[in-house]
């Protein structure tokens, strides 16, 4: 018999095993200062790329102000207990009501963590008779709720319509032996690729099929959409989607997250949903703080013109300048590169160190083995100057990284 603490030693799992030699630097960074595109890291300012801060409200006077009010009049322990119990308040449902009516729906829950949320919804919302079927390349909060599935589930290739289709055929074959039901699962904006998902597509397929759609639209909520409702919003498609998933952790700059549907989904997840039942309700500052964030999204369009007018100059002159940013039709901006772990790693700390700029590296095992992906996030706070400034950045690192100069042997020998 093996002994649970050593077979955790022996393996340390595909990131952990680096843990030593990366932590503190590219694992587990230290951003200091005001939250914005200029940060505090290793004692010096960088161009910071890598916080989902979408609209600027981080640091916005007004955000700041009733973060500090909400503390000082509240603290954070109202109210006790969870929501069913103790735990509710006017604020809460007021909440509730401003989210149902920003993303067009009936009714809203609160959920106080959005990775909790939606592990917690799926297990709520299907039971053994029922098929889910979802995209391949769906977060990890998907994927880790449809684990806990107890029926069967089936992976569609990442926005393949067909494929779609075809696992909705072997679902729909199913279920009329297990008197099931469908629940189709995908995302508004993808956060590793940037790409849109199908949404309009996989809702016409409605017309073949009987489903329901689940969307997870943390990239999507604010950004997105004429009013900033969402990906079902910019693509016309809204009212196909079933039950819709935001995120605070994004454009919200803050903590926690909402399920919206109908009104009797919304009330079956209220009273059967274990993560809410069974948690603390989400604190009355975080609330009201997030009551003041909806109303600048609403009433200030110019926030989320300003972040699309930073986005479409990043990747536009990413393009021109001969970079691969893929498919990404949302913010997210990944920037596609060619090499090993050794020569992303010292990339990224040539990019730090000498051009000051902050940005995630992506590598294996998240991507195959040969690629890095710098994944930018554009916010309303972001200059031009930043955006040309990393350009010319990303043009001389490039051609060092074509040149192999991010070679282990090369850099032992400088």
């Amino acid at each position: 018999m093996k002994d649970l603490f050593d077979k955790i030693k022996a393996n340390r799992g595909p990131i952990g095993q680096h843990a030593k030699e990366s932590h503190g630097y590219f694992t587990f960074p230290k951003l200091e200062g005001d939250i914005g595109p200029h940060m505090v890291f290793r004692g010096k300012k960088r161009l910071n790329w890598s916080l989902n801060n979408y609209l600027g409200l981080a640091d916005h006077p007004e955000v700041r102000k009733a973060d500090a009010d909400g503390a000082k009049e509240f603290g954070l322990a109202l109210p006790m207990g969870a929501r069913m119990m103790s735990g509710n308040s006017n604020n809460h449902e007021k909440l509730e009501a401003e989210l149902s009516a920003y993303v067009e729906k009936q009714d809203t829950i609160l959920c106080n963590y959005g990775y909790q949320a939606m592990v917690s919804a799926i297990d709520c919302l299907v039971d053994r008779h029922d098929v889910i079927v979802y995209d391949g390349e769906s977060h990890a909060c998907i994927l880790d709720g449809v684990r806990l599935h107890m029926g069967k589930r089936y992976v569609y290739k990442h926005n393949d319509i067909a494929d779609c289709e075809k696992q909705l055929q072997r679902a729909a074959k199913l279920i009329e032996g297990t008197n099931g039901s469908i629940l189709v699962i995908t995302e508004g904006v993808f956060g590793m690729r940037g790409d849109q998902g199908r949404l309009k597509e996989i809702v016409a397929l409605k017309k073949k099929y009987s489903f329901r759609l689940f969307v997870d639209d943390a990239h999507g909520i604010g950004t997105m959409g004429k009013k900033g409702g969402g990906t079902g919003q910019e693509q016309g498609c809204q009212d196909g989607i079933d039950i819709y998933f935001g995120t605070f952790a994004k454009s919200f700059a803050l903590i926690g997250g909402f399920i919206s549907s109908e009104e009797q989904i919304v009330e079956y997840l209220r009273y059967n949903m274990r993560s809410q039942i069974f948690a603390k309700s989400l604190p009355m500052p975080l609330v009201v703080g997030a009551l003041k964030r909806l109303e600048l999204m609403r009433n200030h369009p110019e926030l989320r013109e300003k972040l699309w007018d930073i986005t479409r100059a990043l990747q536009s002159g990413l393009k021109k300048a001969g970079f691969d940013i893929g498919v990404t039709d949302s913010p997210v901006t990944p920037v596609y590169m060619n090499g090993s772990i050794p020569e992303a790693t010292n990339l990224i700390f040539d990019l730090r160190e000498n051009f000051n700029i902050f940005c995630s590296m992506v590598v294996y095992p998240v991507v195959p083995k040969g690629m890095i992906i710098l994944r930018l996030i554009p916010t309303a706070v972001h200059t031009l100057e930043d955006v040309n400034y990393t350009i010319e950045a990303f043009s001389k690192i490039v051609g060092k990284l074509k040149s192999g100069q991010y070679m282990a042997d090369k850099i032992a020998a400088t």
